[in-house]
């Protein structure tokens, strides 16, 4: 049987600027948080640059996951 859809790796690429704005999102507002106990703030460059970072294996994981679904979606539909 054959995968039918797109590859995990067209799955990541299309999701990875979700995937990387929203890691970036979370790493300010932790480093918000944070600053509750005397850590510093970061800048949004500086936290967009780690979401960048952070984003890659996050989106991997998520755009395998998809697939996953896909594939048990498509194997219940040819019973």
């Amino acid at each position: 049987m054959t995968k039918a859809g797109w590859s995990t790796i067209k799955i990541a690429v299309s999701l990875y600027p979700f995937g990387a704005g929203a890691a970036a999102v979370n790493v300010f507002f932790a480093s918000l948080i944070f600053s509750w106990i005397g850590g510093p703030v970061l800048s949004t460059s500086s936290a967009v640059l780690i979401g960048a970072v952070v984003g890659v294996p996050a989106t991997w994981y998520f755009a395998r996951h998809i697939r996953h679904l896909m594939d048990v979606a498509d194997k219940r539909a040819e019973v």
